[in-house]
Protein backbone atom coordinates (compact mmCIF):
# COMPACT_ATOMS: atom_id res chain seq x y z
CA UNK A 1 0.00 0.00 0.00
CA UNK A 2 1.36 3.98 -1.28
CA UNK A 3 1.83 5.79 2.06
CA UNK A 4 0.64 9.46 1.33
CA UNK A 5 1.71 12.27 3.83
CA UNK A 6 -0.48 14.61 5.98
CA UNK A 7 0.23 17.43 7.84
CA UNK A 8 -1.77 16.87 11.81
CA UNK A 9 -3.49 20.36 12.27
CA UNK A 10 -4.05 20.81 16.68
CA UNK A 11 -6.97 22.90 17.12
CA UNK A 12 -8.05 22.38 13.58
CA UNK A 13 -11.52 23.38 14.22
CA UNK A 14 -10.26 26.56 16.08
CA UNK A 15 -9.84 30.13 14.03
CA UNK A 16 -6.91 30.29 12.69
CA UNK A 17 -6.46 26.65 12.65
CA UNK A 18 -9.66 25.96 10.53
CA UNK A 19 -7.75 28.97 8.05
CA UNK A 20 -5.14 27.60 7.61
CA UNK A 21 -6.66 23.89 7.33
CA UNK A 22 -7.95 25.47 4.03
CA UNK A 23 -4.84 27.45 3.16
CA UNK A 24 -2.79 23.81 3.25
CA UNK A 25 -5.26 21.88 1.11
CA UNK A 26 -5.50 24.50 -1.64
CA UNK A 27 -1.31 24.70 -1.27
CA UNK A 28 -1.19 20.90 -1.84
CA UNK A 29 -1.38 18.99 1.37
CA UNK A 30 -3.67 16.67 2.82
CA UNK A 31 -4.67 17.43 6.55
CA UNK A 32 -5.57 16.19 9.49
CA UNK A 33 -7.75 18.41 11.53
CA UNK A 34 -7.72 17.22 15.74
CA UNK A 35 -9.67 19.28 18.47
CA UNK A 36 -11.26 19.44 21.77
CA UNK A 37 -14.11 22.02 20.59
CA UNK A 38 -13.44 23.31 23.95
CA UNK A 39 -13.88 26.48 22.19
CA UNK A 40 -14.82 25.69 18.85
CA UNK A 41 -17.85 24.38 16.98
CA UNK A 42 -18.20 21.23 14.51
CA UNK A 43 -19.35 23.67 12.00
CA UNK A 44 -16.06 25.02 11.21
CA UNK A 45 -15.06 21.56 10.13
CA UNK A 46 -17.79 21.22 8.05
CA UNK A 47 -16.93 25.58 6.99
CA UNK A 48 -13.38 24.16 6.13
CA UNK A 49 -15.15 21.24 4.02
CA UNK A 50 -17.23 22.66 2.49
CA UNK A 51 -14.00 25.18 1.03
CA UNK A 52 -12.08 22.44 -0.01
CA UNK A 53 -14.50 20.90 -1.94
CA UNK A 54 -15.53 23.56 -3.84
CA UNK A 55 -15.57 23.44 -7.56
CA UNK A 56 -13.50 20.12 -7.36
CA UNK A 57 -14.34 17.11 -9.63
CA UNK A 58 -13.44 14.68 -6.67
CA UNK A 59 -13.77 14.97 -2.76
CA UNK A 60 -10.95 15.85 -0.63
CA UNK A 61 -11.10 14.10 2.50
CA UNK A 62 -10.67 16.31 5.58
CA UNK A 63 -10.37 13.54 8.65
CA UNK A 64 -11.73 15.03 12.22
CA UNK A 65 -10.78 13.42 15.52
CA UNK A 66 -12.07 15.09 18.75
CA UNK A 67 -9.33 14.62 21.12
CA UNK A 68 -7.18 16.75 23.62
CA UNK A 69 -3.80 17.14 23.08
CA UNK A 70 -3.18 16.16 26.87
CA UNK A 71 -4.30 12.90 26.18
CA UNK A 72 -1.43 10.55 25.42
CA UNK A 73 -3.14 7.70 24.30
CA UNK A 74 -6.12 9.55 22.23
CA UNK A 75 -2.99 11.65 20.19
CA UNK A 76 -0.97 8.30 19.76
CA UNK A 77 -4.67 6.69 18.08
CA UNK A 78 -4.95 9.77 15.78
CA UNK A 79 -1.35 8.83 14.70
CA UNK A 80 -2.33 4.99 13.94
CA UNK A 81 -5.39 5.61 12.52
CA UNK A 82 -4.08 7.95 9.52
CA UNK A 83 -1.17 4.72 9.59
CA UNK A 84 -4.30 2.34 9.09
CA UNK A 85 -6.01 4.71 6.26
CA UNK A 86 -2.62 4.18 4.16
CA UNK A 87 -1.66 8.27 4.93
CA UNK A 88 1.29 9.22 7.72
CA UNK A 89 1.60 12.41 9.65
CA UNK A 90 5.06 13.62 8.65
CA UNK A 91 4.15 17.32 10.08
CA UNK A 92 2.59 18.96 12.68
CA UNK A 93 0.99 22.62 12.97
CA UNK A 94 0.16 22.87 17.09
CA UNK A 95 -2.59 25.59 17.41
CA UNK A 96 -4.51 23.66 20.32
CA UNK A 97 -4.11 26.39 23.06
CA UNK A 98 -6.66 27.94 25.33
CA UNK A 99 -5.58 31.88 24.84
CA UNK A 100 -7.57 34.46 26.50
CA UNK A 101 -4.73 36.85 28.48
CA UNK A 102 -7.96 37.91 30.73
CA UNK A 103 -9.22 34.32 31.75
CA UNK A 104 -5.67 33.28 32.08
CA UNK A 105 -5.02 35.40 34.43
CA UNK A 106 -8.02 34.53 36.61
CA UNK A 107 -7.05 30.68 35.99
CA UNK A 108 -3.64 29.92 35.31
CA UNK A 109 -3.24 26.67 36.40
CA UNK A 110 -5.69 25.66 33.96
CA UNK A 111 -4.13 27.48 30.91
CA UNK A 112 -0.46 25.82 32.47
CA UNK A 113 -1.88 22.53 32.15
CA UNK A 114 -3.87 22.64 28.92
CA UNK A 115 -1.23 25.10 27.19
CA UNK A 116 2.44 23.58 28.15
CA UNK A 117 0.73 19.92 29.08
CA UNK A 118 -0.71 19.62 26.19
CA UNK A 119 2.48 20.65 23.99
CA UNK A 120 4.52 18.22 25.86
CA UNK A 121 1.96 15.44 25.45
CA UNK A 122 2.01 16.14 21.44
CA UNK A 123 6.04 16.17 21.43
CA UNK A 124 6.28 12.76 22.62
CA UNK A 125 3.83 11.50 20.16
CA UNK A 126 5.52 13.01 17.10
CA UNK A 127 8.85 11.50 18.93
CA UNK A 128 7.14 8.44 19.27
CA UNK A 129 6.23 8.16 15.22
CA UNK A 130 9.14 10.16 14.11
CA UNK A 131 7.57 13.57 12.79
CA UNK A 132 10.65 15.87 12.32
CA UNK A 133 8.26 19.35 11.35
CA UNK A 134 6.69 21.32 13.44
CA UNK A 135 4.69 24.87 13.60
CA UNK A 136 4.51 26.12 16.36
CA UNK A 137 1.48 28.32 17.30
CA UNK A 138 3.35 31.04 19.26
CA UNK A 139 2.53 35.04 20.14
CA UNK A 140 4.05 38.14 20.72
CA UNK A 141 2.87 38.21 23.91
CA UNK A 142 6.90 35.92 24.74
CA UNK A 143 8.29 39.64 24.95
CA UNK A 144 6.35 41.09 27.78
CA UNK A 145 6.14 44.61 27.84
CA UNK A 146 9.25 45.44 24.92
CA UNK A 147 11.31 48.75 25.59
CA UNK A 148 11.94 48.88 22.18
CA UNK A 149 9.06 48.46 19.64
CA UNK A 150 8.41 46.69 17.27
CA UNK A 151 10.28 44.18 18.04
CA UNK A 152 12.55 41.78 16.13
CA UNK A 153 13.04 37.70 17.04
CA UNK A 154 16.55 38.79 19.43
CA UNK A 155 14.38 40.65 21.11
CA UNK A 156 14.47 39.01 24.85
CA UNK A 157 11.84 37.76 26.58
CA UNK A 158 10.74 40.10 29.43
CA UNK A 159 8.16 38.53 31.69
CA UNK A 160 5.26 37.71 30.83
CA UNK A 161 2.05 40.01 31.41
CA UNK A 162 -0.24 37.46 31.50
CA UNK A 163 -0.28 33.36 32.35
CA UNK A 164 -0.93 33.18 29.07
CA UNK A 165 2.03 34.77 27.45
CA UNK A 166 3.72 32.78 30.05
CA UNK A 167 2.57 29.63 28.64
CA UNK A 168 3.71 30.41 25.44
CA UNK A 169 7.44 31.30 26.50
CA UNK A 170 7.52 27.75 28.26
CA UNK A 171 6.14 25.82 25.24
CA UNK A 172 9.04 27.16 23.09
CA UNK A 173 11.64 26.82 25.55
CA UNK A 174 10.25 22.80 25.64
CA UNK A 175 10.16 22.36 21.97
CA UNK A 176 13.96 24.04 21.61
CA UNK A 177 14.88 21.51 24.39
CA UNK A 178 12.97 18.54 22.91
CA UNK A 179 15.28 19.62 19.45
CA UNK A 180 18.29 19.95 21.30
CA UNK A 181 17.82 16.04 23.02
CA UNK A 182 16.32 14.30 20.65
CA UNK A 183 18.07 13.89 17.64
CA UNK A 184 16.60 10.95 16.38
CA UNK A 185 14.22 11.81 14.46
CA UNK A 186 15.44 15.24 14.56
CA UNK A 187 12.83 17.98 14.92
CA UNK A 188 12.79 21.11 12.65
CA UNK A 189 10.42 23.52 14.13
CA UNK A 190 9.18 26.77 13.31
CA UNK A 191 8.07 29.47 16.25
CA UNK A 192 5.58 31.68 14.89
CA UNK A 193 5.19 34.64 16.86
CA UNK A 194 2.03 36.18 15.38
CA UNK A 195 0.68 39.05 16.45
CA UNK A 196 -3.24 40.37 16.26
CA UNK A 197 -5.37 37.93 13.80
CA UNK A 198 -8.95 39.55 13.00
CA UNK A 199 -11.09 39.21 9.55
CA UNK A 200 -12.90 35.76 8.16
CA UNK A 201 -12.35 34.20 4.82
CA UNK A 202 -13.74 36.18 2.42
CA UNK A 203 -16.77 33.28 1.07
CA UNK A 204 -18.03 34.20 5.32
CA UNK A 205 -18.08 30.17 5.41
CA UNK A 206 -15.56 30.35 8.29
CA UNK A 207 -14.56 32.77 10.85
CA UNK A 208 -13.85 33.70 14.67
CA UNK A 209 -16.53 31.91 16.44
CA UNK A 210 -15.50 32.25 20.36
CA UNK A 211 -17.89 30.37 22.97
CA UNK A 212 -19.20 32.63 25.21
CA UNK A 213 -18.81 36.39 25.45
CA UNK A 214 -15.23 37.55 23.32
CA UNK A 215 -12.45 38.11 25.05
CA UNK A 216 -10.69 39.79 21.44
CA UNK A 217 -11.50 42.87 20.05
CA UNK A 218 -12.96 42.70 17.13
CA UNK A 219 -15.26 39.59 17.29
CA UNK A 220 -16.70 41.55 20.52
CA UNK A 221 -16.31 44.61 18.50
CA UNK A 222 -18.67 42.91 15.54
CA UNK A 223 -21.26 41.75 18.24
CA UNK A 224 -21.57 44.92 19.20
CA UNK A 225 -22.13 46.97 16.41
CA UNK A 226 -24.90 44.34 15.51
CA UNK A 227 -26.59 44.82 18.85
CA UNK A 228 -26.02 41.53 20.32
CA UNK A 229 -24.13 42.54 23.58
CA UNK A 230 -23.28 45.56 25.37
CA UNK A 231 -21.36 48.10 23.71
CA UNK A 232 -17.25 47.58 23.80
CA UNK A 233 -15.20 48.89 26.65
CA UNK A 234 -11.70 50.25 25.22
CA UNK A 235 -9.96 49.22 28.38
CA UNK A 236 -7.13 52.45 29.12
CA UNK A 237 -7.44 55.50 27.52
CA UNK A 238 -4.13 56.92 29.28
CA UNK A 239 -2.04 54.90 27.95
CA UNK A 240 1.53 56.20 26.69
CA UNK A 241 0.66 56.58 23.14
CA UNK A 242 -0.87 58.80 20.67
CA UNK A 243 -4.70 58.45 21.83
CA UNK A 244 -4.35 57.05 25.06
CA UNK A 245 -5.12 53.20 23.90
CA UNK A 246 -3.36 49.91 23.57
CA UNK A 247 -1.71 49.68 20.34
CA UNK A 248 -1.23 46.50 18.48
CA UNK A 249 -0.30 44.99 15.22
CA UNK A 250 -3.97 43.55 13.12
CA UNK A 251 -3.06 40.76 10.82
CA UNK A 252 -5.59 39.39 8.49
CA UNK A 253 -6.47 35.47 9.39
CA UNK A 254 -5.89 34.44 5.75
CA UNK A 255 -2.38 36.15 5.40
CA UNK A 256 -1.23 34.43 8.50
CA UNK A 257 -2.86 30.99 7.48
CA UNK A 258 -0.97 31.61 4.36
CA UNK A 259 2.21 31.99 6.73
CA UNK A 260 1.84 28.75 8.15
CA UNK A 261 1.76 26.84 4.73
CA UNK A 262 4.69 28.74 3.78
CA UNK A 263 6.52 27.74 7.14
CA UNK A 264 5.73 24.02 6.81
CA UNK A 265 7.22 23.93 3.32
CA UNK A 266 10.31 25.72 4.92
CA UNK A 267 10.39 22.45 7.36
CA UNK A 268 10.22 20.25 4.94
CA UNK A 269 12.95 21.63 2.56
CA UNK A 270 14.71 21.71 6.04
CA UNK A 271 14.43 18.03 6.33
CA UNK A 272 15.39 17.25 3.13
CA UNK A 273 18.50 19.82 3.02
CA UNK A 274 21.77 17.86 3.05
CA UNK A 275 23.60 19.94 5.16
CA UNK A 276 21.23 19.36 8.52
CA UNK A 277 20.92 15.86 8.25
CA UNK A 278 21.21 14.44 11.48
CA UNK A 279 20.46 17.40 13.12
CA UNK A 280 17.69 19.72 14.21
CA UNK A 281 16.77 22.99 13.54
CA UNK A 282 14.68 25.62 15.29
CA UNK A 283 13.66 29.01 13.79
CA UNK A 284 11.64 32.07 15.51
CA UNK A 285 9.49 34.29 13.00
CA UNK A 286 7.75 37.35 13.83
CA UNK A 287 4.48 37.35 11.65
CA UNK A 288 3.05 40.72 11.56
CA UNK A 289 2.03 44.04 8.87
CA UNK A 290 4.82 46.25 10.73
CA UNK A 291 2.48 48.84 11.33
CA UNK A 292 0.63 49.80 15.12
CA UNK A 293 -2.56 50.43 15.22
CA UNK A 294 -4.57 51.52 18.52
CA UNK A 295 -8.09 50.30 19.87
CA UNK A 296 -9.62 53.50 18.67
CA UNK A 297 -8.17 53.78 15.31
CA UNK A 298 -9.82 50.31 15.12
CA UNK A 299 -12.86 51.12 15.85
CA UNK A 300 -13.04 54.31 13.62
CA UNK A 301 -11.35 51.90 10.82
CA UNK A 302 -14.43 49.83 11.20
CA UNK A 303 -16.80 52.27 11.04
CA UNK A 304 -14.93 53.75 8.01
CA UNK A 305 -15.42 50.16 5.98
CA UNK A 306 -18.71 49.20 6.99
CA UNK A 307 -20.60 52.34 7.89
CA UNK A 308 -21.74 50.54 10.94
CA UNK A 309 -21.71 52.58 14.20
CA UNK A 310 -19.53 50.89 17.11
CA UNK A 311 -21.29 51.47 20.45
CA UNK A 312 -17.98 51.90 22.77
CA UNK A 313 -17.40 53.10 26.08
CA UNK A 314 -14.05 54.24 27.96
CA UNK A 315 -13.14 52.07 30.68
CA UNK A 316 -10.08 51.33 33.18
CA UNK A 317 -6.65 49.52 32.09
CA UNK A 318 -6.97 45.99 32.27
CA UNK A 319 -4.49 43.36 33.88
CA UNK A 320 -2.58 41.66 31.81
CA UNK A 321 -2.68 43.76 28.73
CA UNK A 322 0.81 44.92 27.33
CA UNK A 323 1.15 48.74 26.19
CA UNK A 324 2.29 49.03 22.92
CA UNK A 325 3.44 46.05 20.58
CA UNK A 326 4.23 45.58 16.92
CA UNK A 327 6.05 43.28 14.42
CA UNK A 328 9.36 43.52 12.86
CA UNK A 329 8.59 40.80 10.17
CA UNK A 330 11.59 41.15 7.58
CA UNK A 331 12.85 37.47 8.40
CA UNK A 332 9.83 35.74 7.50
CA UNK A 333 9.75 37.85 4.35
CA UNK A 334 13.45 36.89 3.55
CA UNK A 335 13.40 33.26 4.79
CA UNK A 336 9.69 32.64 4.10
CA UNK A 337 8.97 34.37 1.54
CA UNK A 338 6.17 35.74 3.21
CA UNK A 339 4.79 39.09 3.91
CA UNK A 340 1.09 40.13 4.84
CA UNK A 341 -0.69 41.82 1.96
CA UNK A 342 -4.15 42.06 3.28
CA UNK A 343 -5.32 46.05 4.61
CA UNK A 344 -7.01 46.67 8.10
CA UNK A 345 -10.14 47.84 5.89
CA UNK A 346 -10.29 44.49 4.14
CA UNK A 347 -10.08 42.24 7.78
CA UNK A 348 -12.81 44.39 9.12
CA UNK A 349 -15.15 44.16 6.01
CA UNK A 350 -14.32 40.01 6.63
CA UNK A 351 -14.61 40.40 10.01
CA UNK A 352 -18.18 42.35 9.75
CA UNK A 353 -19.23 39.88 7.15
CA UNK A 354 -18.75 36.94 8.83
CA UNK A 355 -20.70 38.77 11.96
CA UNK A 356 -23.71 38.77 9.34
CA UNK A 357 -23.64 36.10 8.06
CA UNK A 358 -23.15 33.71 11.39
CA UNK A 359 -26.15 35.64 13.29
Amino acid sequence: MDIKSSILVTGGAGYIGSHTAVALVEAGFRVVLLDNLCNSELSAVEGVRSLVNAGRGASVEVPFYEVDCRDREGVSEVFRSELKKGTRITGVIHFAALKAVGESVEKPDLYYDNNIGGTKVLLDVMKEFEVESLVFSSSCTVYGEPKIVPVDENSPFLPSESPYGFTKQECEKLIEEHSKTNDIPKLNSALLRYFNPIGAHPSSLIGESPKGIPNNLVPYLCLSAAGTISPLTVFGTDYPTPDGSCVRDYLHVMDLAEAHVAAIQYLIAKSLSSDLTGSSHTRAFNLGTGSGVSVLEVIAAFEKATGIPVPHVLGKRREGDVVSIWAEASRAKSELQWHATRSLEEALKDAWNWQKKSK
